[in-house]
């Protein structure tokens, strides 16, 4: 987790970093054995975090430095991301409740909330847009529609890196924000 934690603060993918994850994500099953152990991973995964690294969908291997600010929030009930240009100024964000499957170390993602500048606009979102973004969707929609819910499988998270791989296999590398990033980003705490 050394080296992962390394590569969170600084930004900077190492050349063993890939490899590092890999290990932790195939020997999953070793590392959360049981129920208690994912509901540690899940506590540890609380917070405000900045994505820092991620390999793209598909099979990439190389970790590249993602370019602008981007977050990602998890509390007990939410979970919540967005872009803006730094963890005081949020421009665009999402919210609503998770759906987590500890059995599997996965969230699947509901939004219900769109939020301009820290304003909520969910209102006053066009529904084509509302539809693509799957606004108010649930898993059992998705499914009856035949398509996937947008989930993340956790792989690990410490006190300072978090870690997932999306639906389309890309694997993202979060570092832990000092502060909480919900008054920046939903006008709340």
């Amino acid at each position: 987790m050394s080296t992962i934690d390394a590569a969170s603060k600084s930004g900077t993918p190492s050349d063993e970093l890939y490899d590092a994850v890999r290990i932790i994500d195939r020997n999953a099953r070793h590392v959360y054995p049981d129920e208690s152990s994912k509901e540690e991973l899940w506590k540890r995964a609380y917070g405000s975090w900045k994505l820092v690294l991620a390999t793209g969908g598909g099979n990439s291997k190389t970790f590249k430095p993602v370019p602008i600010f981007a977050f990602a929030m998890l509390d007990e009930k939410n979970f919540g991301n967005g872009v803006g240009i730094n963890e005081n100024t949020i421009l665009l964000s999402l919210l609503g409740p998770h759906e987590l499957i500890t059995k599997r170390r996965m969230m699947m993602i509901n939004i219900d909330d769109v939020f301009l500048a820290s304003r909520r606009v969910t209102d006053n979102v066009p529904n084509f847009i509302g539809d693509g973004m799957g606004l108010g969707k649930r898993p059992i929609d998705y499914k009856k529609s035949g398509s996937r819910a947008p989930a993340f499988v956790f792989i690990a998270a410490s006190e300072t890196s978090l870690m997932a791989k999306g639906g389309s296999g890309g694997i993202a590398i979060w570092t832990r924000l000092e502060k909480d990033i919900r008054p920046a980003a939903y006008n709340s705490s």
